[in-house]
């Protein structure tokens, strides 16, 4: 067996160790036939807030390029690269071959019938026809060449297998089916990045419970149940996507292993490098990043066998987040308000309180300060309700309303250290004066706090009863 020596990268976009598939890291180490190559020590990197998401132009260079090119003559190779799939395709599909040679014995009437319904193919909702002049063929088209580093041959055999495989597992029909009911716990679509990408979570934690691990994957039928249920949310996903140029064509998928079993998960280990090879054969380019959070330590320090199934682009996709980082791996990603409150975000589900669309404030403290935010509010009956929250906490945190009148005693509504997830608290005015949040970092790290505030009228309970 050759050796291992391919990575992924951390929450600082750097080299770590080898691919995360997610579940297998424990059982192929056990492998008597797995070598490990020379195992890297993970360093601690600053995070460069300014780094930017690879650059798609960048990357298309880097494949088409042979260092002698130009970027006009890169462009051109790939714009050609397009062409001639895209003809490609059309001769498959006004030749009724798209989906492999028809059966000699089908009557001709048949085969006129399987022509026309051929000329109606659509994949994720996109006409595949490239006559048809449809704005999202290019797009799709260009994400199976981009897959295959453009060669046109390859492409084209990936688009095929894609079709044959939707089509033998009724793909285009899955949404309809009943999958969430038994596997929602499991994951779920959760607004979306800065860039408008939607959001997919896949929580290990609820397979913990060996009852609910049993019943998950305790058959045959359930283990493909479960898979299938993968599927479906990938699809749910992509409806939300808008292929045309300039359009969000693509999701961030965010692995939660926070509590998830380490040993005896074969079934589960199974399935989900089975989903994984699925989503690379079958839907490219549409997993922008996989982030991988709460990963243990040693995770870092593990070479992982699977890694020989994932192409090296894909690969590149994979993002590992230690647990102190994780609410600052996301946030790079994801906003505060749309991310969820559990990883450190300002999203809740069923608020009444707040939306997206209410403004969030950015505060940053530096080490060893103490930084203060304040609320003023002159109007009276009304109901003011805030939510904090600090980028990696392990901060003094203190919340009071200072009223403007001198004679007026303060009200203390919080004083603790704290950390974990976001906070949200709200006070009944009934005198002019102000909330102030007084932060105290005693760390030498800097922190970041982000938040929000809304007023709204409100009729104290005592004039109620």
């Amino acid at each position: 067996m050759n050796q291992i020596d391919e990575y992924c990268n951390d929450e600082n976009e750097k080299i770590a160790v080898g691919m995360p598939l997610v579940y297998h890291f424990l059982e192929n180490n056990n492998d008597p036939s797995f070598k490990v190559d020379s195992l890297q020590e993970y360093h601690d990197c600053e995070q460069d807030d300014d780094e930017d998401d690879d650059d798609d132009d960048d990357l298309e260079a880097s494949i088409m390029g042979d260092g002698t090119s130009t970027p006009a003559e890169v462009k051109l190779k790939i714009k050609k690269s397009l062409l001639e799939f895209r003809c490609k395709v059309e001769n498959a599909i006004l030749g009724n071959f798209l989906l492999g040679e028809p059966d000699k014995d089908v009557p001709p009437e048949d085969v006129a019938v399987m022509r026309e319904q051929l000329r109606e193919i659509a994949l994720w909702g996109v006409p595949l026809l490239p006559s048809k002049a449809h704005e999202g063929t290019d797009v799709v088209l260009r994400k199976f060449l981009k897959a295959k580093d453009f060669k046109v041959n390859e492409a084209f055999d990936m688009l095929q297998k894609t079709l044959i495989w939707r089509r033998e597992n009724s793909i285009d029909g899955i949404l309809e089916e009943d999958l969430a009911s038994d596997f929602g716990n499991a994951g779920f679509l959760c607004s979306k990045d800065r860039e408008g990408r939607p959001v997919s979570y896949e929580v290990c934690g609820v397979f913990k419970d060996r009852r609910v691990y049993k019943k998950t994957f305790g058959s045959r039928i359930r283990s493909d149940k479960y898979l299938r249920w993968k599927i479906q949310l990938i699809e749910k996903a992509l409806k939300k996507l808008c292929f045309r140029e300039g359009g969000v064509d693509s999701i961030i998928q965010v692995f939660d292993l926070k509590n998830a079993p380490m040993q005896g998960t074969k079934e589960l280990n199974s399935l989900t490098n089975k989903a994984l090879i699925l989503f690379q054969n079958y839907y490219p380019e549409i997993i922008h990043k996989s982030i991988v959070v709460y990963a243990p330590f040693w995770f870092y320090t593990s070479q992982v066998l699977f890694s020989k199934f994932m192409s090296q682009r894909n690969k590149k996709k994979f993002i590992l987040a230690r647990p102190q980082n994780v609410t600052q791996t996301l946030l790079k990603f994801i906003a505060p308000e749309h991310l969820p409150c559990e990883y450190g975000g300002l999203k809740r589900n069923n608020d009444e309180d707040f939306s997206p669309s209410d403004k969030v404030l950015e505060l940053k403290i530096k080490g060893n300060t103490v930084s203060k935010v304040e609320f003023p509010v002159t109007e009276l009956g009304v109901t003011i309700t805030w939510d904090v929250t600090v980028v990696g906490w392990d901060v003094c945190y203190k919340e009071e309303f200072i009223p403007d009148d001198e004679g007026s005693y303060s009200v203390l509504l919080q004083n603790q250290n704290v950390e974990g997830s976001s906070t949200r608290n709200s006070f009944y005015i009934s005198e002019p004066g102000k909330i102030v949040i007084t932060v105290e970092n005693g760390t030498y790290k800097k922190r970041k706090m982000f938040y929000r505030s809304k007023a709204r009228t409100t009729v104290p309970m005592f004039i109620l009863l």
